[in-house]
């Protein structure tokens, strides 16, 4: 048995793949997506570089759920992403992730994902990873293809693609930790469960 908690985890996130990557890997989890105003954050934050804002994202989403959850340890993540000063947050429509992926093709953005665990308001732990992904330069025929082809899933991520499905084909090149791209810096995850006491060693 590899999970020794006496509780699961509990996850403030309602990302599906993070709960796969954590229940694959081993972790018992409980499923409680946080409801703060991310956009509201990101706005009030704007002048702070991409990895602060997805630190603190993630921070706001386990204290959030925290404090409804004595005793409880809770696990935030965020992911936001950066092309030189830009920064891009999940698209609301096909027309803006359109507009996305067209700026970042033929070019590097950089992906900042962090993970923190609070338990009864205190950080335990918090780590951001970061990815660097070259997109291919493609053409408008084969933008539109592919938006019509992921339909809804274009606006789930900050960078209107999942790199585990069709967005691949938008790629030439991915620098970086496999799982920090999908959302979750997970090793560094697993690493802090296990020092907890929550993970067999």
């Amino acid at each position: 048995m590899l999970w020794l908690a006496s509780a699961p985890l509990v996850l403030a996130s309602k990302s599906a793949i993070r709960r796969t990557l954590l229940e694959t890997a081993g972790v018992s989890i409980e499923v409680r997506p946080a409801d703060i105003d991310e956009r509201g954050i990101e706005t009030k934050s704007s002048m702070q570089a991409p990895d602060a804002v997805a630190a603190l994202l993630a921070r706001e989403k386990a204290s959030a759920i925290a404090r409804s959850m004595p005793g409880r340890l809770v696990l935030g993540a965020d992911q936001v992403l950066g092309l030189g000063n830009q920064r891009f947050s999940k698209p609301n429509d096909r027309a803006a992730a359109r507009v996305q992926l067209r700026a970042l093709s033929g070019r590097t953005h950089a992906l900042y994902s962090a993970v923190v665990f609070v338990q009864d308001g205190e950080v335990l732990f918090e780590h951001i990873g970061i990815a660097r992904l070259t997109m291919r330069t493609f053409s408008n025929s084969f933008l539109d293809d592919y938006l019509e082809a992921v339909g809804e899933a274009a606006m789930a991520s900050v960078g209107a693609y999942q790199l585990e499905g069709l967005g691949i084909q938008l790629f030439d090149h991915v620098e970086g930790d496999y799982f920090t791209v999908l959302g979750l810096p997970l090793l560094p995850a697993l690493d802090f469960l296990r020092r907890h006491g929550s993970l067999a060693r």
